[in-house]
């Protein structure tokens, strides 16, 4: 009986600390190439419901994790794969953005940065958790979040990361870099996009 405790107070334990934040993004444990994103249910624009595996299941999909439309680097990336947008389609991948911003800010960033491509909400930061990207909103970034937008910051921000994955929702690519200023550059996409369509 006590030895049966002590596996149960294990694995408790080990399912409270997979839950756990880390506090700087150096400190992050990702899900990996081959492993499949969970389940989620993602909030659009206009507050509706979003099963995002359903959108995966339709085609190959460049998943892409931003911080939020408050980010100057992150809408230098968001415009830029507007750009890029009918290359990637052309390829037969869609293109998903998430962030942890409330669902009333998206249509801003989409307007501001001209973006035909689905952008989805995150606000509780559960996915971006369950995908191993996230770390704790530092105090000052919740300042100058909610100096930008009037809207309290998520406790959680992601880590920017680009994803690519199978109908499937399994990550044939990933690019993920702590450094927020650094993002995989278009080129470089591009040419992996063509290079794993041989992997579909």
């Amino acid at each position: 009986m006590k030895l049966k405790f002590i596996a149960a107070f294990c694995l408790v334990m080990s399912f409270l600390n997979a839950q756990e934040v880390p506090e700087k993004p150096e400190d992050i444990s990702p899900l990996l190439n081959g492993e499949k994103i969970p389940n989620a249910t993602l909030l659009d624009f206009q507050g509706q419901d979003v099963n995002l595996n359903k959108l995966i299941k339709e085609k190959p999909t460049v998943l892409v994790f931003y911080r939020g439309g408050w980010c100057p680097y992150c809408n230098n990336q968001l415009s830029g794969l507007a750009e890029i947008e009918n290359d990637i389609l052309e390829l037969g991948y869609q293109i998903i953005a998430v962030s942890p911003d409330h669902y009333k800010s998206l249509k801003n960033t989409e307007d501001k940065n001209r973006i035909g491509y689905s952008l989805l909400s995150d606000s509780d930061a559960e996915f971006i958790k369950a995908i191993g990207i996230g770390f704790k909103t530092p105090e000052g970034a919740k300042n100058y979040i909610f100096r930008k937008t009037d809207i309290e910051a998520s406790e959680v921000l992601p880590v920017p990361t680009v994803m690519v994955l199978n109908t499937s929702g399994e990550i044939l690519f990933e690019y993920i870099n702590p450094n927020y200023k650094q993002r995989i550059n278009e080129d470089l996409l591009i040419h992996a996009l063509r290079a794993l369509k041989y992997e579909l």
